[in-house]
Formats: structure tokens, sequence, C-alpha cells
């Protein structure tokens, strides 16, 4: 069996690297056939090292930065091929393929990059840290309570763009000796400005109700899914009432670790997809697409798990359960918006459309919301965040002019020092 098992790997591998030089030979052609980047241009870097499987971190940044490059040129940095081909695609900013640090350099030392903007934690952004005269930005893909939003790598950056006070006392409780006041910078959700996308569906009297799974997580303390534990059960729920609509969007790489989630997964679908045979009008939406935002906005009720969904949410201002984790193993923070949202245990999945009525209706439950969005988000009137995630650029540009000068003083005063040295050498 061992052999049988080493044999399968090996198949595995050398299909994923074949798959992969194919997608490198494919961008390198695509990027070959249009506009070279012009020198000097760029003053802003996005740093991507990831492949296709995590482009919805990118994704929600592309109208943000769309609309930051109407003043500061943005190009993506990616060292990924799949991810590269995904980018060029889509409706991206421009992008330039450097799988290589030879690559990375050479594009480098071409442009006048003057910050890098982080949306993950890939261990390869280490490769762009060895690069100074600029500043390391880590800007992340979504605002949530999970661990990985208190990683002692924020240490790492020269500052980190936050949503808001949340943020700021989560990392205050957690990093040792990490100035929270001087390193980040609030920006709210400049994301939940540019909510768009068309309905997959006719809006009618339904109550809509987005259901947002996570994936099962690598390991026990990362256990926040639920697709295996509640949604088979409030989905079932939800469609046979005739009065509900559900838009299902699991996470893209729901079963990638456990197959019998992704199992789970895949019953979700059958089922939706027989209630819609069943009832055309019903119109229930499987969701897989590469946008988010119109489901946020367009959902009655949404139904997510301990995720960044939980803060894109809460950023629309509109009620939510959260799916409380059956592996009691897995970390839940209780300092912030957890210790305070409305759960849904396993046990009460089935109970889910006494528990949608009761959140559209209970007036403690919308004041409990209302003051938790201030708290995580501040101020989220339409463009309000848009402006503060300029003025977080524009205080950075500042910062750079500001050690950038300094460093050309200190140049010309050792120059200064050398010609005069020379010169008592003439003498």
């Amino acid at each position: 069996m061992g052999a049988v098992s080493d044999a399968k790997k090996g198949y595995r591998l050398l299909r994923r690297a074949l798959a992969s030089r194919s997608a490198v030979q494919r961008v390198r052609r695509t990027l070959a056939a249009g506009e070279p980047h012009p020198h000097g241009h760029y003053k802003i870097a996005v740093y991507f090292a990831d492949g296709e499987v995590n482009m919805y971190q990118m994704r929600q940044w592309y109208r943000p930065l769309a609309g930051l490059a109407e003043r500061w040129p943005v190009v993506l940095l990616s060292r990924n091929a799949t991810g590269a081909e995904k980018l060029i695609q889509e409706d991206a900013p421009p992008v330039a393929f450097v799988p290589t640090v030879r690559d990375l350099e050479r594009f480098i030392a071409k442009q006048d990059i003057r910050i890098v903007l982080y949306v993950n934690q890939n261990t390869r952004n280490f490769q762009m840290f060895r690069y100074g005269r600029r500043w390391h930005v880590f800007i992340n893909h979504g605002e949530s309570d999970k661990m990985y939003m208190t990683t002692n790598q924020y240490k790492a950056y020269d500052y980190a763009l936050v949503a808001g006070q949340a943020a700021r006392e989560r990392l205050s409780r957690t990093l040792w000796d990490y100035d929270v006041d001087r390193r980040t910078i609030e920006i709210g959700r400049p994301q939940a400005d540019h909510y768009s996308g068309a309905l997959p569906y006719t809006p009618d009297d339904r109550v809509v109700v987005l259901y947002a799974p996570t994936w099962e997580g690598d390991r026990p303390a990362a256990h926040y899914g639920s697709i295996a534990t509640h949604g088979e059960t409030l989905v079932a729920a939800l469609l046979a009432t005739g009065r509900h609509r559900v838009i299902y969007r699991p996470h893209p790489r729901s079963g990638v670790v456990d197959p019998g989630y992704g199992e789970a997964h895949r019953r979700i679908l059958s089922t939706i997809e027989a209630a819609n045979a069943a009832d055309p009008s019903a119109q229930h939406v499987y969701d897989d697409g590469p946008e988010l935002g119109w489901q946020l906005a367009a959902a009655d009720v949404a139904v997510v798990d301990i995720s960044a969904m939980v803060y894109d949410r809460l950023a629309s201002g509109k009620p939510l359960l959260i799916t409380r984790p059956a592996d009691p193993r897995a970390s839940v923070d209780t300092k912030g918006y957890l210790s305070d949202c409305e759960w849904l245990t396993a046990d009460a999945a089935g109970d889910i459309v006494a528990e949608v009525d009761r959140v559209r209706a209970d007036e403690a439950a919308i004041s409990r919301l209302r003051m938790w969005v201030q708290h995580y988000f501040g101020d989220t009137s339409p463009g309000v965040a848009t402006a503060k995630f300029h003025a977080a650029i524009e205080q950075l540009m500042d910062l750079w002019d500001q050690w950038h000068a300094r460093e050309m003083e200190a140049a010309a005063l050792e120059r200064d020092d050398d010609d005069d040295e020379e010169k008592e050498e003439e003498l």
C-alpha cells in the first residue's frame, strides 16, 4: 500500500508541476503581447504570492485599488502563475508576473514604488521585506476576530491599515511591545463602498437568507466551518418553508482537508437543485462567483461562520447569526463582537426559521448590532471608509517624502565631507 500511495502522490506532484509550467508559459505569452510596464511609473505595489485558490483575498480590493490608482499608480506583483493568470483575466489593476526573486528585483529596480501592500500572511512575503526605502503595509483581506488577526507577524510590517477601534484593541491585548497607536491606521471597510453585482433572481416578498460558511480549517483551533454540523439542517429547513430564498455561498476551499466536509457541501447543492426544480419561482442561489457584495447587501439575514464574512456583513449594518463551532477546541474570541453576537448552535440549526424571524424584529438585538458596527468600522456612511483609505495612503506618502528627504540630506552632507577631505589632501 505504501508504494501505491507514494506513486499516487508522485503522480499528483508531477501533474501539478506540469500544470504550473503551462500556466507560467500562458502568463508570459499574454503579458508579452500587451504593452510593457512604463519605467518609473508605479508608486504603489500590491504583493500577492498566492495562486488561484486564494483569489478571493485580492478580488475584494480591485475597486478600492482602482480608485486609489487615480492618484497613485498601482501594480500587482504576482508570484504564482495561476494567481497571475486570474488577475490578468479579471478586472484587476496592472499585473507584473515576478515568479522568481530575480524577476522581482528587476521589476522593482525599474519602478518608483514607495508603498507595498499585503493582503495576507503568505510566507513568501518575507522575500519582499528585504527591500527597504519603502513602506511595507498590511491591509489584510477582511476584518474578523479569528486568531489570524492577532498573529505576531503584524510586527514584520511597518504599518497596518485596520478597520477600526476593535482591531486596535485586539492587537493591544495580544501583541507584546507593539505600538498600536503608531503602527496602525484606521480606515473602516472601504470595500463596503463598492458592494455591487446584479441579482441572479427577481426580488419578491420572500425573506432572503445568505448562508456563507467558511472551510473546515486545517487544525482544531481553526475548526470554524459549519457545513457538516449546521449547514445541511438549516438549509433544508429554510428551503421547506416556501417563504424564504437561500443564497448559499461556501468558502472556495471547502472540503480540501476533510472529504466528509466536501460531501456535506455537495449534498447541500443537491438539495438546492431539487428545491428549485420543485418550485422554479423560489430561485434559490448557489453562489460561487468571484464578486462579493450584492449578497451582503441583498440578504435580509445572513448566517455566517467565524470568518471575515462576519465583519463583511457587519459592515452592512444588517442582521446576522453566527454559527457556534461544534468543536470545543476552536479558538473563539470572547472579548469582541463574538461576546455579544447572535449565536446559532448546531442543536438550534433546525430552529433557523424562528431565529431568522427573531433577529429581524428583536429591538435589543438590533440595538446591539448598531453599537458593534460603530465599534468595528466607525462611520459606515457611503464614501467615508474610502476617504479614510486614501487619507492613510497620503499620510504614508508624506512620511516617505520626509524619510527620503532626510536620506538625501545625509547623502549630500557625506559628499561635502568627502569633498573637504579631498581638498585637504590636495593642500
